[in-house]
């Protein structure tokens, strides 16, 4: 008999399956560490479950602009309803289109449903002011005992300029000497006007002496709000613009880079945000740079040539104007010349940052408002009795799924409650990882697809039992029926398995709002049944097949040749030789 080659394998054999059982082990492990790492070891529930506000909108335009109601403007109405709940102090809201024209907003619970309300259904507020001051987000401090100032510089936001001015920076002033700048800032030549009176400079290393007091009361208060502001509160940050006319000076807050907040005192609106006929972000091919164009309407442009005229003779800070969104700087780039029709915005900006400013700058003049169209109110008490249902019935969609395993596949049952186990573990690690990393919540659909989850991941050792047993029945033994009982499990699975993902996919892709939380889990599920089948199933089954109970076929196996009706083992019959005639009997 010729000596097998060296190399050769049996068919779908798996020489070292202990290589695939360490590698879903360090992944198990890696995956559970870095959830407990991130302190989110637990998934994050979505509205039906946790309890909150889910509001619907729908869009409006103008008559005689219906073309108005497009994608691009629902993109930025979605970003800006985005901030405003954000404003809130709300950083799990899902905001997010469906259909055509209606925008789904879900809060939270923990959120003023009444304010949540209000900010997300009204038009956004975009105006543009003229800088007064401006010094870093936090409140003034102090003065220290020795009379030298503390400083507190903030880092300048990347430049931006309008129609080729300079920076858009923001130069800070010193923490010590906020309420003296703001001082300053009161009496100094507005330019939109106002009396003032010449500013006195603070020489460097000496105590900065209190704000004179002021005979008007309304500047004294403003005065007060701007130097005890704190942009870097969220809270304060979100009601610093309540309740603020376009006619009367302001306090607001702008981000310079992630974080990092400056405050501004701001005159008079002098633009609206209706008076932009359009405005967008461009690439400049001559400079080779990011740039932000405005184009004004009629009216728009007779304001923006009078406020410009007067800010382009100012120094810095007070040759700036700032955009300002619903009570935040989203820039405040500065004026070299009078503009009037058009301007533009240039700095250090990216194709992103770039077309944001620019929607920002369109959206206020919109021809779009929005009408409530539904707002329903999950209770927590409430949520807490949908999710505890959905566990039952998981559990009970599990048991069941156990019992049969158990009844009908008996010792083989133990590969799948195994699999079971760690597929589902897996799905949880992901879920809780998922959470902070992309915004996935888990929602009552997605309960759902995780129990439909648990009838495909068990179909899949099913076809891979069973084709053992085919093999066993054909009289082969348990070694060699496991591998070559694999390469047709496999395809079947695969095949099994892509059709699911598939349909998992296009559910994700064509629906919008909770079905898509029972699509995504679907398919995470799916994959997760391949990696588990691939690195764990068929491994532990390879390493069982070689031991005692299941090799030799014990009757509590699952793979008993009698139980099964195998076929017995093909003996070869002896053939005549020259010494005589083979006996029949031996034959």
């Amino acid at each position: 008999m010729a000596a097998p080659k060296k190399g050769r394998r049996p068919a779908g054999g798996q020489s070292r399956p202990g290589r695939a059982l360490a590698l879903i082990l360090i992944a198990m492990v890696a995956l559970t560490g870095g959830m407990f790492w991130s302190g989110h070891t637990t998934p994050r529930l979505g509205i039906d479950l946790a309890g909150g506000t889910s509001i619907t909108l729908k869009a409006k335009a103008e008559p005689g602009q219906e073309s108005a109601v497009n994608e691009t403007n629902m993109n930025t109405a979605v970003d800006i309803i985005e901030r405003r709940v954000n404003g809130l102090g709300v950083s799990e809201a899902e905001v997010q289109t469906q259909g055509r024209e209606n925008i789904i907003v879900n809060i939270p619970r923990g959120t003023n449903e009444k304010q949540a309300r209000e900010q997300v259904g009204t038009t956004a507020q975009l105006y543009f002011r003229p800088v007064l001051a401006v010094t870093n987000g936090g409140p003034a401090p102090a003065p220290a005992a020795s009379g030298s100032p503390t400083t507190a510089p903030a880092t300048p936001k990347p430049s931006a300029s309008a129609t080729g001015a300079a920076a858009d920076g923001k130069t800070p002033t010193t923490g010590a000497t906020q309420g003296r700048a703001l001082t300053d800032a009161l009496k100094a030549p507005s330019p939109t006007g106002t009396p003032s009176a010449a500013a006195t400079p603070v020489p460097t290393g000496t105590a900065p002496t209190a704000p004179a007091p002021t005979a008007d009361p309304a500047t004294a208060a403003l005065e007060k709000k701007f130097t005890e502001l704190n942009c870097l509160d969220p809270k304060q940050r979100a009601a610093v613009g309540q309740g603020v006319k376009p006619e009367q000076p302001a306090v607001a807050c702008g981000e310079d880079q992630p974080g990092v907040w400056s405050k501004y005192l701001l005159g008079p609106a002098e633009v609206e945000g209706r008076d932009v006929d359009d405005a967008k972000g461009v690439f400049d091919q001559q400079r080779g740079m990011w740039i932000v164009t405005m184009d004004f309407t009629g009216a728009g442009s007779k304001k923006f040539q009078a406020i410009t005229s007067k800010l382009s003779a100012q120094a810095d800070p007070q040759n700036r104007f700032a955009i300002v969104l619903d009570g935040e700087v989203v820039s405040a780039p500065s004026v070299r010349q009078t503009l009037s029709a058009s301007a533009e915005i240039s700095g250090s900006f990216n194709q992103q940052s770039a077309q944001d400013l620019g929607n920002i700058l369109s959206y206020g003049a919109l021809p779009l408002s929005f009408q409530t169209q539904s707002v329903d109110t999950v209770t927590a008490a409430l949520g807490g009795d949908q999710l505890e249902a959905g566990l039952i019935a998981g559990a009970i969609g599990l048991a069941l799924v156990i019992v049969y395993l158990v009844a009908y596949y008996r010792g083989l049952s133990m590969i799948a409650i195994l699999s079971l186990g760690v597929s589902a573990l897996l799905t949880y690690v992901i879920m809780a990882l998922l959470g902070p990393a992309i915004g996935f919540a888990l929602n009552l659909p997605a309960v759902c697809g995780a129990i439909v989850a648990i009838g495909i991941t068990a179909d899949s050792f099913i076809v891979y039992f069973e084709r053992i047993r085919d093999e066993l029945r054909e009289g082969r033994t348990l070694r060699p029926a496991v591998e070559r009982a694999w390469p047709r499990a496999r395809r079947t699975i695969m095949v099994s398995d892509f059709v699911s993902f598939l349909a998992a996919a296009v559910l994700f892709i064509v629906t919008v709002g909770k079905v898509q939380g029972f699509a995504f889990t679907l398919g995470l599920t799916t994959l997760l049944d391949i990696v588990v089948v691939f690195l764990f199933t068929k491994p532990v089954m390879t390493l069982l097949a070689r031991t005692k109970f299941f090799g030799n076929g014990h009757a509590w196996s699952g793979l008993d040749p009698k139980r099964l009706g195998a076929k017995p083992p093909l003996r070869r019959t002896r053939r005549a030789t020259a010494s005589g005639p083979v006996d029949p009997k031996e034959a």
